[in-house]
């Protein structure tokens, strides 16, 4: 059974270049703009990765304009974590690092291991591969939580 879509969703990762930017962009496209959609990493050290804006490309997902940021950079921004609905960690830094921050607030924090695609492959088509195997099991986890696409895509 279907989850309904919460009123807002953080998608975290390690440095929110790769799989959280994905998670975020491919839910917004897929479930409109119904729900605030947000992506951090553990840390902000990467700019968006060149593979993750080609795989998300090829099913007419923005990631271009993407800024990588932290769960340090939210809060120095004001960001509230307690404010959002649910967590969607995609690596296991990632998890620890919402537990922590969050300890103290009511919300659902859950865990979809989600591949991490950098460093595997020799050619740029290998690449390629690993990076849309990482994209679809991002696409997998969210039709198994709320079902197919509600805007047309």
């Amino acid at each position: 059974m279907v989850a309904p879509l919460p009123q807002s969703v953080l998608f975290c990762c390690d440095h929110n270049a790769v799989r959280s930017p994905m998670a975020e962009a491919i839910m917004k496209k897929f479930y409109g703009t119904g729900t605030y959609v947000q992506s951090a990493g553990v840390k902000a050290d990467m700019e968006i990765d060149g593979f993750s804006i080609a795989v998300c490309q090829e099913i007419d997902v923005e990631l271009s304009r993407h800024r990588s940021r932290s769960f340090d950079q939210m809060e120095d921004w004001g960001d509230d974590l307690g404010s959002f609905d649910l967590i969607v960690a995609l690596s296991p830094a990632s998890q620890r690092r919402a537990l922590d921050l969050t300890r103290f607030y009511h919300l659902e924090i859950a865990y979809w291991p989600i591949m991490d695609p950098t460093g595997l492959g020799e050619t740029r088509e290998a690449k390629l591969v690993n990076y849309r195997s990482a994209r679809d099991q991002i696409i997998a986890h969210l039709h198994d939580r709320w079902g197919p696409p509600t805007v047309l895509t």
